[in-house]
């Protein structure tokens, strides 16, 4: 079962004094038929970098997309209900790219990768596990591994895709950074095919 979020914005009043400009629950969701039991909960989004801390009190406005802006950031929890390993068995890419399709990232889908959600974005990813544990899924299953309840990740723009297997809701969450290659490529980068 799914949760609701909290999330609690602060600013200033005119004045310079802190106050609270928004105490509600995150509106900003997305389940998707084609990826069952995964709910995505965006907080916050910035566009620019250095991030504005004295502009609008809701930036997550519009459809929800997988990657963050251009220069920008996003704030989100996804939950992973454990996987049906006879639903599992039945998808492709294809079905993934359907998916991240209906978050703006169809082309973000690895075809022919080692699992139906393998995936890449141009970003760096904060990831820290509240609760339960996932496997993380690399190119190259020697590379898998298995994050629990406190662990934390830093995604670099590789391949990867999330496989909770175990009996138990995991919930993680989330900073992605938009990023590019030390050499300054990114946005459009060929997706590695995992060889």
């Amino acid at each position: 079962m799914h949760r609701s979020y909290r999330r609690v914005v602060t600013g200033h009043d005119k004045n310079g004094a802190a106050i609270i400009e928004s105490d509600q629950v995150a509106t900003q969701t997305l389940e998707r038929p084609n990826r069952p039991g995964v709910r995505l909960t965006n907080f916050w989004i910035t566009d620019q970098t250095p991030a504005e801390y004295d502009g609008p009190t809701e930036t997550c406005r519009g459809p929800l997309t997988l990657k963050p802006p251009s220069r920008g950031s996003v704030f989100r929890c996804v939950e992973f209900m454990p996987e049906d390993p006879e639903v599992m068995a039945q998808l492709s890419s294809e079905d993934g790219a359907a998916a991240f399709a209906e978050m703006g990232a169809g082309d973000n889908v690895v075809r022919g990768g080692r699992h139906p959600w393998m995936h890449r974005t141009d970003s760096v990813d904060y990831g820290i596990v509240l609760n339960g544990e996932i496997w993380m899924l690399m190119d190259n299953e020697k590379n898998d591994v298995l994050l629990k309840t406190g662990d934390v990740v830093v995604q670099r723009g590789t391949n990867h895709a999330w496989a909770n297997r175990g009996t138990e809701p995991c919930t993680i969450m989330f900073v992605l950074i938009d990023g590019v290659t030390s050499n300054g490529e990114g946005k459009g980068i060929p997706l590695r095919n995992g060889n």
